[in-house]
């Protein structure tokens, strides 16, 4: 089935045809059509042309209209104040195409690919091997992970990439331990197949205190350590196979945490620090002969003309370090010129806290001045702010620690059953079904707040108010869905009662006009969240989607036996399109949906 065009195009592409005709002498201009609250849609492109002709607006306007043959789509329109027309649609219109998106057999209601889609290496979801997660790691995982599902679905191939902290000078010194202490990373229950997460994390944790205080109390130590990393970067077996074990029991404890967050991580989709060692040498070797990084004080820089410190002298990227290491800009050029060589990527999407806008501002540059970047394939940063507590300060436990993540999400399931619990009386939800439904109502709660704000923003971590029924919360728009699957079971369950049909021969309530146009935007919600990689534009709207099913559901009875059969079907019809363009929305944001709440 061919994707469905929605009825914002179809108006515009109409407006534009009558402005054509009427006025060939403008040639192809734009009628800047938009939303309204004083009809469907406005037009106001008529402004901007009459200036252009040296018109008059409201001239130029009243002659569009007149050329303007579209009874089965367009009612009224009205030119109103200097030229603006004022349009409404007729309800059959709206009806149809609405009937046309819940008929597309691909379940993509109706909601057309991207034109020219490409490869997108995202890079999201970055932990640190042998550290604990904990609150600054949600964004980069959530926001990440729902950038994925969205450009996926408008058709983008996407290449997700899980660029983990795996290298440096810390494995000296945890390795070296390890060698001296060989039973300290064995687990009390050796016929475990595998360590749970929080095992593996408590293992990790304990190995890696303990390591702390010896390399900083005992000198000969941390020489042997020291010793240690240089072996590291050579590759010595033994050495490389005690850094794989903390790896692999860093991964255990990654994936059980990522597990609880319900986000999918795949193992050849984690290639951390350590996976461009081989490039390290080659980048840098690249950048000097091409001119583009110079030697300074034996380090091997690049400058910018427009990145100075408070001193006033340039600031620059540091690719090696005067005592030969590598510095993070290596790493990063070194995964830019793989994504763009070997993995064919035509955009490079970096899920970054915004503190580090300048570091990645100079990768940028640094890879575009090489070539590696250019026109055609292009870098951005997808910077995010900071998880606030409910003073608007760095979120924080009482002890003043950074919280760990994995508790935030249980206190976050914890509360959210206890309202699933509350609420679940008439439904007569057993304990099992109120414990799944707790984790998908929690967890959505704790994504939504994150998603739901600008990802440049800051933003108060409340779970009073995100597992709250009221307000722009993921647990107001669960309900909805759970509200309309539960008219439609009656529906099902009643002994003659219509089932859900579209009837465009029916005049629309305002209640339905206003639900049935918000749904048909779901196609170009999505067109601009994944052109500009701002997911809270979808939670806003599928927020007011929600609101208007509410309305909706107060002003025009569904199951009302007052009601006409054909009335009931085209109402059911609404409900159930309502319902399928929440699911899907939810989905594309990484929660879930339960039919029963």
């Amino acid at each position: 089935m061919a994707p469905v065009i929605s009825l914002a195009s179809t108006v515009d592409q109409r407006i534009a045809d009558a402005l054509s005709a009427a006025l060939p002498e403008a040639g192809a201009a734009d009628p800047l059509l938009r939303r309204s609250d004083r009809a469907d849609f406005q037009a106001n492109g008529m402004l901007a042309l009459a200036k252009r002709l040296k018109g008059n607006p409201r001239e130029l306007a009243t002659k569009v209209v007149s050329a303007i043959t579209a009874p089965e789509l367009i009612k009224e329109i009205e030119v109103s104040g200097p030229g603006f027309l004022n349009i409404t649609l007729t309800d059959r219109a709206i009806t149809e195409t609405l009937a046309a998106r819940a008929a597309d057999a691909t379940g993509r209601l109706g909601v057309p690919y991207a034109e020219h889609p490409g490869t997108t290496v995202i890079d999201y979801a970055q932990p640190n091997v042998a550290k604990e997660m904990h609150v600054g790691h949600l964004r980069s995982a959530v926001i990440g992970a729902a950038m994925v599902e969205i450009l996926e679905f408008t058709g983008e191939k996407v290449i997700r990439r899980h660029h983990i902290g795996d290298w440096g000078t810390q494995f000296g010194m945890l390795v070296q331990y390890l060698i001296e202490h060989p039973h300290e990373l064995d687990h009390k229950n050796a016929t475990e197949a595998a360590p749970s997460g929080e095992e593996a994390m408590s293992s990790l944790n304990r190995l890696y205190k303990a390591s702390r205080t010896l390399f900083d109390s005992d000198e000969e130590f941390k020489t042997r350590s020291r010793d240690r990393v240089v072996a590291l970067q050579a590759g010595e077996p033994e050495t490389l196979a005690l850094w794989q074990r903390f790896v692999d029991e860093s991964k255990i404890y990654f994936y059980s945490v990522f597990d609880k967050l319900d986000i999918a991580i795949s193992d050849p989709d984690v290639v951390g620090e350590s996976g461009y060692n081989d490039m390290l040498e080659e980048t840098c070797r690249l950048l000097e002969e091409s001119g583009v990084a110079v030697r300074s004080e034996g380090a091997l820089c690049v400058f910018f003309d427009d990145v100075k410190g408070p001193d006033g002298n340039p600031v620059p990227l540091i690719v090696k370090k005067t005592n030969g290491g590598y510095g993070y800009a290596a790493t990063d050029l070194s995964a830019i010129r793989d994504r763009v060589r070997n993995l064919g990527a035509s955009t490079l999407v970096y899920v970054v806290d915004a503190r580090q806008s300048l570091h990645f501002k100079m990768v940028f540059e640094t890879a575009r001045r090489a070539g590696w970047l250019s026109d055609e394939v292009k870098a951005v940063q997808l910077a995010f702010g900071t998880v606030l507590g409910k003073d608007g300060k760095p979120f924080k436990t009482r002890e003043g620690e950074t919280v760990r993540l994995v508790d935030l999400l249980d206190e976050a399931v914890e509360r959210a059953t206890a309202v699933v619990r509350e609420k679940s009386g008439k439904l007569g939800l057993g304990e099992d079904e109120i414990t799944e439904r707790g984790g998908q109502v929690g967890i959505g709660a704790v994504k939504y707040a994150d998603l739901s704000t600008s990802a440049a923003r800051d933003y108060k971590f409340d779970l009073d108010q995100m597992v709250s029924l009221n307000g722009d919360t993921s647990v107001y728009i669960q309900y909805a869905y759970a509200r309309i699957q539960s008219i439609l079971r009656k529906a099902d369950e009643t002994a003659g009662t219509p089932a859900p049909l579209a009837h465009p021969e029916l005049t629309l309530a305002p209640a339905e006009r206003a639900l049935g146009l918000h749904l048909d935007q779901l196609g170009e919600v999505l067109a601009e969240v994944a052109s500009a990689y701002e997911p809270h534009k979808l939670t806003a709207y599928l927020y007011q989607l929600a609101s208007l099913f509410t309305t909706f559901y107060d002003q025009c009875h569904v199951l009302s036996d007052d009601n006409a059969p054909e009335v009931v079907e085209n109402r059911l019809f609404l409900c159930d399109l309502t319902a399928r363009t929440l699911k899907q929305g939810l989905a594309l944001l990484g929660i879930q949906a339960p039919a029963r709440l």
